[in-house]
């Protein structure tokens, strides 16, 4: 009897222990929280499409009132059942949390369960496959949604960005080499015109906030752009600017491989290797690109998709491979080499960090990834004179590559407390499919 109330008594203390966790400091990025959350994909479902393997190429952005609505996907690699719920947070432009409250933005209450969940099929590594349809939003802008753990909600789980317009103002977008001549054989140029006809606004020139994203990518963006001609009697700003705060690094196209099926070797894999408890899929040795010249290469702009060639149904089947990426170049001294994609959400850390093996005289990076078709390249994380990330020293720059550009436009009306996003464009430079 009284180890039973010892055993009550612990029980008690864990349980308590947890809920008064300290909370984790919400990250208004795309986090994962909980290492052991893997391969979230967050996406509009177009006509409610939630199979076909393309469907996650969309970014999460759609207009405030569509009738396709984002939905989350993610894999919960403990092999246990786990009760989930999620929340949205409603942010500014800059992606700093605003000062409105839930039900300024929300049609219900702001806490939602997490229900629709599977056990993978067939795998070698098993996990839960979890989805969620986000629920929709009154206003246009930036939000972040949040999943929390049922039984403690004070642990974050993940956080994924999105957003929502109503395009209020009309945005020609068009994009071309740079126009400096120093620049004009790696950069490319944005030149916008916003027509703001019949729009309320009181100073056009410093009140309209405009981010321009390269390929999707929250670390590729152009801010704080000032028109260069304001035209008050036609309503029209012109962003054509001389500065060339409107240029960015073309880039290069990304390297893809393809692990769809592991039952023989499909694009640059160089050897598949079955074990009982996982596979290994080899990575074809890479080289530096930056003393080339441009190559032509179909990409998907740096993502990914998850696709199971036998099944044709890889959210449940796709198995998790452990990826084995080789780069032939000798030790940098002043920085670190990562596998840079979608995959990581661009993030820089231990998972897709790599170790340079002077016995192949490479650098390698063992990383578990979902089957499917991945894009990636390689970026090196300078550690002096001062911190930066350098994706053109082994990839290069060329304004000739292929690239996707989103515009948003931003506004805060007048005596309005939160930034809306106003308008949303996306423009292709060199676009060949």
């Amino acid at each position: 009897m009284t180890n039973r109330l010892v055993r009550c008594t612990l029980l008690i203390l864990s349980a308590l222990a947890a809920q008064q966790a300290i909370a984790q400091p919400l990250q208004t990025a795309d986090v994962n929280y909980d290492t052991h959350i893997q391969t979230v994909l967050l996406y509009p479902a177009i006509g409610g499409d939630m199979t076909t393997p393309g469907r996650t190429l969309n970014p999460p952005v759609v207009e405030v009132n569509t009738d396709s609505p984002l939905a989350l996907e993610f894999d919960d690699m403990t092999g246990d059942y786990r009760p989930y719920r999620a929340k949205l947070v409603h942010c500014n432009a800059d992606w700093q949390k605003s000062v409105l409250n839930d039900i300024e933005f929300t049609y219900e209450y702001n806490d939602y369960p997490i229900t629709d969940y599977q056990v993978s099929l067939g795998t070698k590594v098993q996990y839960y496959h979890y989805r969620f349809q986000v629920p929709k939003v009154k206003l246009p802008g930036n939000y972040i949604l949040v999943v929390v753990d049922e039984r403690n909600p004070r642990r974050l789980i993940l956080s994924r960005r999105f957003s929502t317009f109503q395009n209020k103002v009309n945005v020609g977008a068009t994009v071309q080499f740079s126009s400096s001549p120093e620049r004009q054989f790696r950069d490319q140029q944005i030149d916008l015109v916003l027509n703001y006809r019949g729009y309320q606004v009181i100073s056009p020139q410093d009140d309209f906030k405009i981010v321009i994203r390269q390929n999707y990518r929250d670390d590729k963006i152009l801010t704080n752009l000032k028109p260069t001609n304001v035209r008050g009697f036609d309503q029209v700003l012109e962003y054509r600017l001389f500065d060339l705060s409107n240029t960015i690094g073309g880039g290069n196209e990304y390297r893809f491989f393809d692990t769809r099926t592991v039952i023989s070797r499909a694009n640059y894999v160089d050897r598949i290797v079955p074990r009982e408890d996982k596979t290994t899929a080899y990575i074809q040795t890479d080289q530096p690109r930056s003393s080339g010249g441009y190559f032509q290469l179909d990409d998907f702009n740096g993502r990914y998709v998850i696709d199971h060639r036998e099944t044709q149904n890889g959210s449940v089947s796709a198995d998790y491979i452990e990826t084995i990426f080789t780069l032939k170049v000798p030790e940098l001294s002043d920085g670190e080499v990562y596998v840079n994609g979608g995959f990581n959400s661009w993030r820089f850390d231990d998972r897709n960090r790599m170790t340079y093996d002077p016995g192949l005289g490479a650098y390698r990076a063992a990383i578990m990834l979902k089957q499917g078709v991945y894009n990636y390249d390689y970026a090196v994380a300078r550690n002096s004179p001062q911190a930066f990330v350098d994706e053109s020293l082994l990839e290069g720059n060329f304004s000739q590559t292929e690239n996707d550009y989103e515009v948003f436009v931003y506004h805060r009306p007048p005596a309005g407390r939160a930034d809306q996003l106003v308008s949303y464009r996306k423009v292709s430079f060199g676009k060949r499919r």
